[in-house]
């Protein structure tokens, strides 16, 4: 028997402006899927490869992350007002964030990630159901199962 989620009746969050402490974590890692990739050099204008030649590196096992900033490791898209610069289009795995499986494995777990996002239980906070919690976690456990190298010809064109 499945037992129930502890967030499956729904979670008060709602991102803070000009916020951006999920992204300004140095040393943080950002696996992209295959969709994300697609999207991103679409934006910049790029090809597939290009775009990973450009903006990517490898994890330690081979997956594609984005790059960070050489001067203080945090994410190549995080402007210096905290903002995202690909917000409409930004990875799956950032969109899906605070809601990661092992933010929500319980309340103690979650108390943590809590205590470094303001936007959780915040004051204008909107309740997000269980449904739309699970789509997030969904998205963020296929950003990380990654994408390797070579891309072609798998990724999406």
């Amino acid at each position: 028997m499945r037992r129930t989620p502890w967030w499956s009746s729904g979670v008060r969050f709602s991102c803070q402006p000009d916020c951006g402490a999920c992204c300004d974590q140095p040393g943080g890692v950002v696996f992209l899927s295959r969709h994300d990739i697609h999207r991103l050099a679409k934006r910049h204008g790029l090809s597939d490869d290009d775009f990973v030649a450009r903006d990517c590196t490898t994890s330690q096992n081979g997956r594609l992350v984005l790059k960070s900033r050489e001067e203080d490791g945090v994410c190549i898209y995080l402007d210096g007002g905290k903002r995202c610069g690909v917000y409409a289009d930004r990875p799956q795995q950032c969109a899906a964030f605070p809601w990661w499986s092992e933010n929500l494995v319980n309340r103690r777990t979650w108390s943590k990630v809590k205590a470094t996002c303001p936007g959780i239980d915040a004051s204008e906070a909107f309740l997000i159901d269980g449904s739309t919690i699970l789509r997030h976690v969904n998205a963020d456990l296929e950003a990380g199962q990654g994408v390797r190298l070579p891309l072609s010809p798998y990724v999406e064109r």
